[in-house]
């Protein structure tokens, strides 16, 4: 069972939030699907589910709109993989993803993980802030992908 947590920023105009059932899923869902480089068209039953089984960080303007999100898939021991990070576009350039993260890895049951992971196409200098860096050691990681998991139609 997940320890209830909140962070509040600094000028009291946000926070962030793991409980399940206050995010806002038809937006996660609506900005996964549409607007993000590696979930587009995911099915909302798929987002849902992976919502069900993640550690969930959604990010709140005072009067309760999320604004922002992040996931973690975790074992809460040993291992963590940061996921489906975002921050809507009107509320970007404030500082937000940066503190999102501060409140996601302060999260007590994610203190002393062995390894934290993520993919990121553009935002590696935020990452690399919390102690990311490239693999040390690639050869050692391999994935297995499937090329079109939603059947998303593609260009011959």
């Amino acid at each position: 069972m997940p320890v209830p947590y909140t962070c509040v920023h600094p000028d009291g105009g946000f926070v962030v939030d793991t409980s399940r059932e206050r995010l806002d899923v038809p937006v996660i869902h609506r900005y996964l699907a549409q607007e993000s480089y590696w979930a587009q068209n995911i099915p909302l039953e798929t987002v849902e589910r992976a919502l069900d089984n993640s550690l969930n960080f959604g990010l709140y303007t005072a009067d309760d709109q999320l604004v922002g999100f992040s996931r973690i898939v975790t074992d809460r021991a040993t291992f963590a993989w940061l996921c489906d990070v975002f921050v809507l576009p009107e509320f970007r350039g404030q500082g937000l993803s940066k503190w999102l993260m501060e409140c996601v890895w302060a999260h007590p049951e994610l203190q002393g993980i062995r390894r934290r992971m993520l993919a990121t196409l553009d935002a590696h200098g935020l990452y690399m802030q919390f102690g990311f860096m490239p693999l040390a050691n690639p050869e050692r990681y391999l994935e297995a992908r499937l090329p079109n998991p939603y059947g998303v139609p593609t260009a011959n």
